[in-house]
């Protein structure tokens, strides 16, 4: 008899890694992952139904359909709200934090950062998309919570996770502890560990990077996918190039198999283009959870100082030695 364990036994199992909870971290993971299951039915159907983009049509009920990311945005705040343990959410779907001012949240003491719908625009050519969030414990004490109580450094997070929404479904979440994964069985409609202890290979054979704007980087970076290009046994070079386009699908294949993922400033964007708060922070805190590193490209994401609640950032993360290895072509870049 095959014996499983579910995400909701596995987080109560692991509760006791936090001595000033009681329960709620808990809750709140377990409402995130009732959100993503209900998310991934939609992604599943988005290809039957006519839910891609702003359709301007009505479902059988009346009801005006709206596009997926949206959609996402909405069943994962409301899931927080329902749930009572989060008191802000801040979502990339949104300029302004969303403060849960109800009588069942009025002592909730965590914060969520959260981008529903990562990768949205490969819905419409059945590429795999994803959930991203993040879990900070309010630093302030009474009354609402400040812009400063969501503001917090990376290194500050109590967990972090995403969902990847693929030809199976899977949430890897940490909580500084190890990086554990659990696949969704739509037969029992359970995520059920399927990954334990997740740890990224020192070194890999992969490096993901938006090479038609090749252009636009800065010469450390193109020197680096020129060494990435070349031919050399004792490390296995060329190493080889793959890129999804979908933070979230590539981060998970060099999670498991090893390799980078780079994300730098470029001409257009030269502060980078994902956002630390809900994209670099969460993804940085599984990388190095799982042994890997990340950074800008200069320093380590999770020390870097949020600004602004929207703030970019350029990345490399993945395997150790090939972070590393970038950052050396960057150095010899800022020597000049």
């Amino acid at each position: 008899m095959t014996i499983f364990k579910t995400l909701g036994q596995f987080i109560i199992e692991k509760q006791a890694d936090f001595p000033y909870a009681k329960g709620e971290l808990s809750r709140l993971l377990r409402d995130i992952g009732i959100a993503a299951k209900v998310v991934n039915r939609e992604v599943n159907k988005a290809g039957l139904v006519d839910i891609l983009g702003d359709a301007g049509q009505v479902n059988v009920q009346g009801e005006g359909q709206k596009k997926l990311d949206v959609y996402a945005d909405e069943q994962f705040i409301k899931a927080l709200q329902n749930g009572g343990e989060c008191c802000v959410v801040a979502s990339e779907e949104h300029e302004f934090p969303i403060d849960i001012d109800s009588e069942i949240s009025k002592n909730a003491k965590y914060i969520v950062c959260i981008d529903p719908l990562d990768g949205s625009s490969n819905i419409d050519v059945n590429v795999s998309v994803g959930t991203i969030f993040s879990i900070y414990r309010r630093d302030s004490i009474g009354g609402r919570p400040t812009m400063g109580d969501i503001l917090q450094k990376g290194s500050k997070q109590v967990a972090a996770g995403y969902v990847v929404y693929g030809s199976s479904t899977m949430l890897v979440y940490t909580t500084g502890k190890g990086v554990n994964g659990f696949t969704l069985d739509p037969s029992i409609g359970e995520f059920c560990l399927s990954h334990p202890s997740i740890k990224v290979p020192a070194r890999g054979t992969i490096y993901s990077i938006n090479e038609g704007n090749y252009r636009k980087f800065s010469s450390g970076v193109k020197k680096y996918i020129k060494y990435c290009e070349e031919e050399d046994a004792a490390t296995n070079r060329p190493y080889t190039s793959r890129y999804i386009g979908s933070l979230v699908a590539d981060i998970h294949r060099n999670l498991l198999l090893g390799g980078i993922f780079i994300y730098p400033a470029t001409l257009t964007h030269p502060n980078g283009k994902l956002r630390l708060m809900y994209e670099c922070n969460p993804i940085a805190f599984i990388i190095e959870q799982a042994g890997g590193k990340a950074t800008d490209g200069r320093q380590r994401i999770l020390d870097m100082e949020p600004t602004a609640l929207h703030q970019r950032s350029a990345c490399f993360m993945g395997s150790s030695e090939m972070v590393d290895k970038v950052e050396q072509f960057l150095r010899s870049e800022d020597d000049r």
